[in-house]
């Protein structure tokens, strides 16, 4: 495995190598839902390559870009031991010169939700995959499900602007108590662990809702705050029942309807969804 950290030096990559090139972007912190999708390229036939980077564009003035986890030995290790070929692994000043100015500002779902309650958060998320895919010009670019706005800010990017990209969404993973994983998790202490469980709890309880016969979207929402407001160290920051693509509230749910829900657990900012019909195939899509 490779570890280069000049877009020289990938750009050069790229041009010597013929096949397509298998992308994961990723800031590092790796776990199990990491590998997943590292799973996933790995299958798509071609080179697979890994992007490390915390990327300062997408924090906000009071988030935790300095205490972000970066256990740089150990995702290195889990990339090789996952059959990476390339990681590339550059620094802010890499990517960002000072005088840095030019900016993607994405609009629609990009401005709902944690592009409502983090101001800048997605200008910096499709800036930065701008920038790696013209890095690197993969063919294919995998990312979780579990981060589903930006998924879908990503999907409504590449199409905008024409980019011949295939973006694979790939299921949530999540530990045997349903708490979907997430490289913050490493905040939570054993009592905030188990408290984080209440956002995946309000999700199941609407989807049971639905399930007899509750459509209203007003009602749904309602179901997923009881349920986080029976446990006093879970702050609801939104839940929402929307509709899969432009991620605009539904008034009357159908099978299509995605349950987002975002809070904070000991100070953790924490985000999970769901599809509100379970769905039959567990696969990427």
């Amino acid at each position: 495995m490779r570890v280069v950290s000049q877009v020289s030096s990938v750009r050069k990559a790229r041009t010597l190598e013929h096949r397509p090139v298998a992308l994961v972007p990723t800031m590092g912190a790796l776990h199990a839902g990491h590998i997943s999708l590292l799973q996933r390229g790995r299958e798509s036939g071609g080179v697979l390559w890994m992007t490390l980077f915390v990327n300062p564009l997408q924090f906000g003035a009071n988030e935790d870009l300095d205490a972000y986890p970066q256990p740089r030995d150990r995702d290195l290790q889990l990339a090789a031991d996952a059959g990476v070929d390339l990681v590339f692994a550059p620094t802010a000043a890499n990517l960002y010169p000072p005088d840095f100015a030019s900016y993607v500002e994405p609009t629609g779902a990009a401005r709902l939700w944690e592009g409502k309650g983090r101001p800048g958060h997605f200008r910096g998320v499709a800036t930065i995959v701008t920038i790696l895919f013209l890095i690197c010009r993969p063919r294919w670019a995998f990312f979780g499900q579990k981060d589903y706005q930006q998924l879908q800010v990503i999907r409504r990017l590449v199409r905008d602007l024409h980019l011949d990209i295939q973006i694979v969404g790939c299921p949530t993973i999540r530990e045997p108590d349903g708490l979907a994983l997430s490289s913050r998790n490493i905040y939570l202490d054993r009592r905030a662990r188990q408290s984080a469980t209440i956002l995946q709890r309000a999700l199941q309880a609407a989807r049971m809702a639905y399930q007899t016969g509750v459509s209203r979207g007003d009602d749904l929402v309602t179901t997923m705050c009881e349920t986080v407001a029976k446990d006093p160290a879970a702050s609801l920051e939104y839940a929402a029942v929307v509709e899969p693509e432009s991620l605009q509230p539904m008034q009357d749910a159908d099978d299509s309807a995605r349950l987002l829900i975002a809070g904070h657990v000991a100070g953790v900012h924490l985000i999970d969804n769901m599809a509100l019909v379970p769905e039959r195939l567990v696969s990427c899509r």
